[in-house]
């Protein structure tokens, strides 16, 4: 017997976990509904189940500049720029916390910053045709006078590099391929696109929010 997942829409025939750790890979057959009308043959997928995540891009409406981390990634060892990225703020959401709780939480971890008000950008799926991965992304105020150093938690291997660049030196560097990072890329064009605003709103160099 399948488990019904949007029962009109799709049909889960099978669902098995090919391998438990601190990810998990699931195995599944299902059909779906077609566009065409009518339903799709059966169709065996593999999903990386490795929960949801919050980031945030820390902003100084007043200084003009964001914050940056750069970490070591395994997922980036064969990337031409090599596994140091250029990063924002993110971590993981735990069972019992919210979005907001997490990118609070992680800005003081990994960037000794504290969030001083939040923007919400969007939601967005990280890699949905593999991953169940959804990744709600922040723009949030900070003071940026003091920032810098090497932060994050030993016991969880984190060895974390805090940047301040303007907003124009850190979208030159995206826009030259030096932030290939999604969360970031995506962060860093919203506020070019909202930059006036947010300063008007954040009440930053004479704006009035």
């Amino acid at each position: 017997m399948g488990v019904k997942v949007n029962e009109t829409d799709v049909e889960v025939l099978e669902r098995v976990v090919r391998y438990q750790g601190f990810f998990r890979m699931e195995h599944y057959r299902l059909r779906h509904r077609l566009f065409g009308g009518g339903w799709s043959g059966v169709v065996s997928r593999e999903l990386f189940e490795r929960g949801h995540a919050a980031a945030v891009l820390p902003y100084d409406p007043v200084l003009d500049r964001v914050v940056l981390i750069e970490q070591f990634r395994v997922g980036a060892l064969s990337a031409s720029g090599g596994p140091w990225l250029m990063e924002i703020v993110a971590g993981v959401i735990d069972a019992g916390e919210t979005a907001v709780q997490v990118v609070h939480r992680e800005a003081q971890e990994e960037a000794n910053c504290t969030l001083q008000a939040l923007l919400p950008i969007c939601e967005y799926l990280a890699s949905p045709g593999g991953a169940s991965e959804r990744i709600s992304l922040f723009c949030g105020k900070v003071d940026a006078s003091q920032a810098g150093g090497i932060h994050g938690l030993p016991e969880e291997g984190e060895d974390i590099r805090v940047l301040t660049l303007s907003f124009d030196d850190a979208f030159t560097c995206m826009r030259a391929g030096e932030i290939n990072s999604a969360s970031a890329i995506i962060a860093l064009q919203w506020l070019a696109l909202s930059r006036v605003s947010v300063r008007q709103q954040w009440g930053a160099d004479g704006y009035v929010g």
